[in-house]
């Protein structure tokens, strides 16, 4: 009866946190949602700033200027509402974790979230530009250069996802050390397979040209040396046992 009791404590605690979260979200999309198409110029403009002179953007589908535009301020919600969605999360898994996992797993989840919006940015200014450029560049001559909205949005999340996940190397990195999967030692010896590994997967996730490669597999490899100084920082060496 005691197990059943704390099971049905911990399903209203979660139902709780979920209803934070999605009243969290919903607000801010809601406070968005007025300006959901100056939204999506900001978003589009990395592209419209290398077009040719008089060129635009089109709408192939009928709803595509409504829902479009909804669908990055929803996106935008859900990257303002974030922090409250993982501290609502927090305030669930944390009575469970001793005081030493919490030490642990709070400051990996706030350089996790950082780190996920400071590879977005990452892609948004840097990145897109010189992909942008050297797509419409590359045109042929006589073609016009006019992307789809709708499509336009899902090369950019993707791109977004590309380098928010590429940019949590470090905390995998330190993560790994601290469970002990791996040494710091060990990352050492395997760097030029993650070298190689960088550019690879720089090669499936960015555009066909050389730069864009470089410029995702350049930072996955000084990300990955940034997580080995932080793991040989904050782990510990291990006491020899007599």
């Amino acid at each position: 009866m005691g197990i059943s009791e704390s099971l049905v404590g911990h399903l209203i605690e979660l139902r709780a946190r979920l209803l934070h979260s999605a009243l969290a979200l919903l607000l801010v999309f809601l406070c968005l949602f007025p300006w959901a198409a100056d939204l999506y110029s900001l978003l589009a403009q990395p592209l419209l700033a290398k077009l040719p002179q008089g060129g635009q953007m089109i709408a192939t589908d009928v709803t595509t200027p409504f829902f479009v535009p909804i669908k990055v301020a929803m996106m935008a919600a859900f990257l303002m509402a974030l922090p409250y969605m993982l501290y609502q999360l927090w305030r669930f898994v944390a009575p469970g974790l001793y005081a030493q996992e919490k030490r642990r797993v709070l400051p990996l989840v706030i350089a996790s979230t950082m780190l996920f919006y400071s590879g977005m940015a990452f892609a948004y200014f840097v990145v897109f530009p010189v992909v942008f450029g050297f797509i419409t560049a590359a045109a042929p001559h006589g073609v016009a250069v006019m992307t789809d909205i709708d499509k336009y949005l899902s090369f950019v999340i993707g791109m977004f996802m590309a380098f928010g996940i590429a940019f949590q190397v470090p905390v995998a990195v330190v993560l790994l050390v601290q469970v002990g999967v791996v040494t710091v030692q060990k990352l050492r010896d395997v760097r030029s397979y993650v070298i190689v590994a960088a550019f690879v997967v720089g090669a499936i996730f960015t555009p066909p040209d050389v730069v864009s490669q470089f410029m995702l597999a350049i930072p996955l490899w000084l990300l990955y040396e940034a997580g080995i100084v932080v793991a040989t920082w904050t782990v510990a060496p291990r006491k020899p046992t007599s």
